[in-house]
Order: structure tokens, then C-alpha cells, then sequence
């Protein structure tokens, strides 16, 4: 069974290597509590991305839990093959004159520095987004994340200390991504072009529209952002972030 998807199959890795000195291989596991621990905080499972998609078909839903189930049950073996893939396709990469870069949480959170494996390859760059806050500016130089935002009330003190932080935060919008406009005292932008680009994006609001079915796209899940909370210019009492949570924000800017 193989672990990386080295073909540029998710659509946003497509749109993010493209045109760049990187190619992009990708992890997707098939997400549940214990890889994706906030994920019910940030009432973002049934949401997830995971039905999406190529996700929709059997084999790839299948695939992907064979993945979940490999991690679970073997983790020193599962981490043994995702190093020799990883190592492989850096070779590969140089062979073709390309930089390595790698998005082992495609629908999942696994805290990879705590396995050591963006460690062990110090010429690649990895990046994922997250909802663990307290690994934000504490990963390895070549480990960049992105925090993903929810309104939900059991989540806000992951937000909170995300806002303490430069770190991107990516929020997902309903309908269009008001890019230009401020949320939580951050400016917004278009999120849906690159994530390479979006690594850059400190302290600002990383716009993404909602993607899925029709029942996804008119869900009242918290973790989707209604374009009328943002506001033309940042929020003054963002000078305090402690002072509110991401909900009392979200109120405010109605």
C-alpha cells in the first residue's frame, strides 16, 4: 500500500504547485477523533472534507481507512514507509530539478514533529493547516502551519490563542470569500488559489469558500462564516485579543 500521493490528485495541491519550483506530495488519511482531536470542538467532522470529491468513491474511502488503520495499529511501520517514500520522491524532485514539499494532513491533524519526520528532512518543506494552537511557532523552520478557524463556543480558546500568534488562519465562507474586507480585526484574502502562497499570509484571514454537496454549503455549522461578518476595516478592540473569542468577534461585526 502505498501512503503519498505523489500525482498531484487533490485539486488545491494541483493549484499550488503549479507554476513553482515545488511539486507537492500529499497524505490523506481517512480522519477520526484520535488523528483529528479538536475536530469535535471545532464541530468541523461532519463537515470534513473527507466526502468530498474523489472521497465520494469506495475505493479511495477504502484506501484511505486502510491509511488510518495502518497509523493506528502500526505506527513504527507505517512511519518506517512514509520516510522511504518521502525520501524517494526528493530524489525524484531533484532529478527534475523541482523542490520537495510535503502535505502529510490533507483531512487530518497528526502533530508530524512529534514523530520527527520534518526533522529528518531538513531540505524539504512541509505544511499543513491545524487546530491545535499551542503548535503554532513551534514546529521546525521547514514546518509551516496554517490554523483553521471555527466559531463554535467549545473551540474559542484554540482561537484565542491562534490570534496571539502570526500565524494564517484559514476561514471558510459561505458563498464567496470577501477578500479585501477584515475579519477579527485580520485582513482577508483568497485562500483558494495556493496554499504555498497562503504560508506567507501572517496575521492575515485566509478566505476559502465552502466546498461539498448542497446539504455541506447551507449547513449552520460554526465552522462556516457567513461573508456579512466581515467587516470594510479591523475591528479596534482586536488590540486585545484575549478580550473577546472568536464568537464575540463574529457579533460584533454583524
Amino acid at each position: 500500500m502505498k501512503l503519498l500521493n505523489t500525482a498531484a490528485g487533490n485539486t488545491k495541491i494541483l493549484k499550488s504547485q503549479t507554476g513553482t519550483e515545488y511539486r507537492i506530495a500529499s497524505l490523506s488519511l481517512m480522519p477520526d477523533f484520535k488523528i483529528c482531536p479538536n475536530s469535535q470542538n471545532a464541530d468541523c467532522f461532519t463537515l470534513c472534507l473527507k466526502s468530498s470529491g474523489r472521497g465520494q468513491m469506495n475505493s479511495v474511502a477504502k484506501g484511505r481507512q486502510n491509511k488510518t488503520d495502518y497509523w493506528h495499529f502500526d505506527r513504527a511501520g507505517f512511519l518506517a514507509q512514509l520516510k522511504k517514500e518521502i525520501a524517494a520522491f526528493e530524489k525524484l524532485c531533484a532529478k527534475q530539478g523541482k523542490l520537495a514539499a510535503f502535505r502529510l494532513n490533507t483531512i487530518s491533524d497528526i502533530p508530524w514533529e512529534k514523530y520527527g519526520i520534518p526533522q529528518a528532512f531538513p531540505n524539504s518543506k512541509f505544511y499543513d493547516y491545524c487546530k491545535s494552537a499551542n503548535r503554532l511557532g513551534k514546529t521546525p523552520e521547514n514546518y509551516d502551519l496554517m490554523f483553521s478557524f471555527s466559531d463554535a463556543p467549545k473551540y474559542q480558546r484554540q482561537v484565542q490563542r491562534a490570534l496571539q500568534t502570526n500565524a494564517p488562519m484559514a476561514v471558510v465562507f459561505r458563498g464567496f470569500v470577501p477578500v479585501g474586507n477584515y475579519f477579527m480585526g485580520r485582513e482577508i484574502i483568497d485562500g483558494d488559489l495556493s496554499d504555498l502562497k497562503n504560508l506567507k499570509a501572517h496575521s492575515k484571514i485566509v478566505g476559502l469558500k465552502i466546498k461539498g454537496n448542497a446539504a455541506t454549503k447551507n449547513s449552520t455549522s460554526p465552522f462556516i462564516v457567513d461573508p456579512g461578518q466581515a467587516t470594510k476595516c479591523p475591528f479596534p478592540a482586536m488590540a486585545d485579543p484575549l478580550a473577546n473569542s472568536g464568537r464575540g468577534f463574529a457579533i460584533a461585526a454583524k
